[in-house]
């Protein structure tokens, strides 16, 4: 082997020392676009390989179909140098990842490759990129609250330890930073954040401004931007998962935050309609909707006495379409969705949570019957305050036309009051509940404060 060959395995990955078979080697014959053929190389779908381009140009891909005796790869890497009948030598690091509490406070790639410059990462060990499916027999019951930190999330949309839920925005409306203050604040032990597919500016943004020193302490970021191989997104989410799966066998309380699934989507998109498979809905082929289960249902609750992955998914609605096919798969597949609006956010209401449209699938299994009762009476006076809000803004609403619109109209002040939340600030479950009592008081207490 070559030294620069050797060099350049060497770089891919300082935690796993890569291995070649020279002797399967095949050949470049054809390039379409990101889509590399391959001949006389016995390779399966998954594998890794290196192609030897001129001089030090190699480039990493992987096996992402094949037809008859051609194999099809999807670069990793930037493609340069190439030419036909280049060398494809295939890597026996195929799919194994470094894990291990030597992860926290790093940032990492696709791959696994450190991107921060502390250094390289010596992980206490490898698995696979694909994790153990587990019986759903055998995971134990969403049963207990998860605090997130964010007052209108603990109290209206309380979330469950395993609970998957999808944070539905448009761009701009503030989702990257309640994903931060959900990593400051939240009681999890463990938080692995994906950004997938983002602007390579809101990477370091959302590293040093928005998760912070005392956030990245306790987290691991794996990050693929914008301007990755549509392959190299997708393991960067799958990744993701796999140390967040990682850290719930060790018995941990794990927050994933993944931002965005839609890219994720994307990325896949691009790979299937690369290699020739139809599109169906809306330019999306069919394995897109099949391979997001396949990743959401990897999260959740392990065995019974282990630990948890509470996963929060961002899904971008483009124009603010709540129609679009990929929100609209992802509201299927996740235990709940918290919309965000972009009318709030124009008013300045941060964070900008449309209590009306979010829902919680768990809540009622994780909360006290007094509290459920307490969320449940706080959505009914918001929507009426909402119903009448037109009326009430152009002076055509006549006070006492309604007991309940006036009873809106007097707790509207205290309503918005308790959903605003600023970005420095925590509020605990606990307190979230108090203070959710305090928003909309019973009748009879207000009753009561009147006769005072």
């Amino acid at each position: 082997m070559s030294r620069p060959l050797a060099d350049r395995l060497q770089r891919l990955g300082e935690f796993l020392p890569p291995q070649i078979e020279p002797e399967l080697s095949g050949r470049l014959t054809r390039m379409v676009g990101l889509t590399l053929e391959c001949v006389g190389c016995p390779m399966v779908v998954g594998d890794r390989c290196l192609i030897q381009g001129q001089g030090l140009a190699n480039v990493e891909a992987e096996v992402v179909g094949f037809e008859d005796d051609r194999v099809y790869l999807m670069p990793l890497t930037a493609i340069e140098g190439l030419r036909p009948g280049a060398r494809v030598v295939p890597l026996s690091i195929a799919s194994r990842v470094p894990v291990g509490p030597e992860l926290l406070g790093r940032v990492v790639n696709g791959t696994g490759t450190p991107l921060d410059n502390l250094g390289p990462l010596r992980a206490e060990s490898q698995v696979a990129l694909a994790g153990d499916i587990i019986n759903p027999l055998h995971r134990a019951p969403v049963r207990q609250s998860m605090d997130v930190g964010i007052r209108a999330i603990n109290a209206l949309m309380t979330v469950g330890q395993g609970q998957r839920l999808g944070l539905f925005a448009g761009s701009g409306v503030g989702k990257s930073m309640l994903l931060g203050m959900m990593t400051r604040f939240t009681d999890a032990d463990v938080t692995v954040v994906g950004l997938i597919g983002e602007r390579g500016r809101e990477v370091k943004e959302f590293i040093e401004d928005i998760l912070g020193e005392e956030g990245l302490a306790r987290s691991v970021v794996v990050a693929s931007p914008a301007d990755d191989s549509p392959l190299m997104r997708l393991r960067a989410a799958m990744l993701t998962t796999r140390i967040a799966e990682y850290f719930r066998d060790q018995g941990k309380r794990v927050l994933l935050l993944m931002d965005s699934l839609t890219r994720y989507a994307q990325a896949q998109r691009e790979i299937a309609l690369a290699v020739g498979e139809p599109p169906a809905t809306k330019g999306y082929p069919p394995s897109v909707f099949a391979k997001l289960p396949q990743l959401v249902e990897r999260t959740g609750n392990g065995k019974p006495g282990g630990g948890s992955i509470t996963a929060f998914y961002t899904v971008l609605t483009e124009g603010d379409d709540q129609q679009d096919p990929i929100a609209d798969a992802a509201r299927a597949i996740l235990d709940g969705h918290i919309v965000l609006s972009r009318r709030l956010a124009e008013e300045g209401h941060y964070p900008a949570i449309d209590v009306e449209a979010s829902v919680s699938r768990v809540m009622p299994q994780v909360t006290e019957k007094g509290h459920f009762a307490k969320a449940q009476r706080f959505k009914q006076v918001y929507a009426r305050y909402q119903q009448a809000r037109d009326l009430i803004s152009v002076g055509a609403y006549v006070k006492g036309s309604d007991p309940e619109t006036d009873y809106a109209i007097e707790h509207i002040d205290e309503m918005r009051a308790f959903l605003r939340q600023d970005l420095s600030e925590s509020s605990p479950l606990a307190g979230s509940i108090e203070q959710l009592g305090l928003a909309v008081p019973d009748r009879k207490q207000v009753a009561g404060r009147k006769a005072e």
